[in-house]
């Protein structure tokens, strides 16, 4: 959506001056921001109505203010990072979870993509990282980690489980069931898609622990 408004920009503004605007602008501005809200609107409704279809209280979000800022990613990984609007989505998020009595935490997720959550390596906050801490596993590549023993598991599941890790004593969660099977095979769900499934158009009445 963003790459498709970015380039719509460019055309309508070619071989104009920065401050040009005009009707055609106005236009796919409007729809580029209604697209976007109601993206927003169907994540939050489909991650808060699984929740409460898998009986889950506690919603965890790692976010770090100002991480977007001078965001160094390489370009195709800025397109697609930068421009989602997660603040606005943690908003929404905010306002359902106490509509629905689900708790959520919201923390800053330092170096959980770094550290290996099999290894229960440390987790430094930001700024406060000792000169001599290097994690004992690595990601390999995009969507890869490697553990110290050589396991071979998702990145972003290492990096869930590191961020839930940092609020495990503060909520009361054990994570000892967490194992390497889970962190292997992450469900991945297309939000224009998947979001026609039940859980997505209603909110099933199971019990929030």
């Amino acid at each position: 959506m963003n790459q498709g408004y970015s380039r719509l920009v460019a055309k309508y503004k070619q071989d104009k001056s920065d401050k040009y605007w005009d009707a055609n602008l106005d236009r796919i501005q409007s729809k580029r921001n209604n697209q976007m809200r109601d993206a927003i609107n169907k994540a939050a409704r489909f991650i808060v109505n699984r929740c409460l279809s898998d009986g889950i209280g506690h919603l965890v979000i790692g976010w770090n203010e100002g991480q977007k800022i001078c965001s160094n990613m390489g370009k195709q990984n800025n397109q697609n990072f930068v421009p989602i609007p997660t603040g606005r989505l943690i908003q929404r998020l905010k306002q359902l979870c106490s509509e629905y009595g689900i708790i959520m935490t919201v923390t800053e997720e330092s170096y959980t993509s770094k550290a290996s959550f099999l290894d229960d390596d440390f987790l430094p906050l930001y700024g406060e990282k000792p000169d001599q801490w290097k994690p004992s596993g690595e990601r390999v590549k995009r969507g890869l980690y490697k553990t110290a023993k050589s396991l071979l598991i998702n990145a972003d599941c290492n990096g869930a489980a590191n961020i839930i890790r940092k609020v495990a004593t503060q909520l009361a969660v054990t994570l000892t069931k967490v194992g390497s099977g889970s962190l292997t095979l992450p469900q991945r769900y297309d939000l224009f898609s998947d979001s026609r499934r039940s859980y997505r158009k209603r909110c099933l009445e199971s019990p929030v622990f």
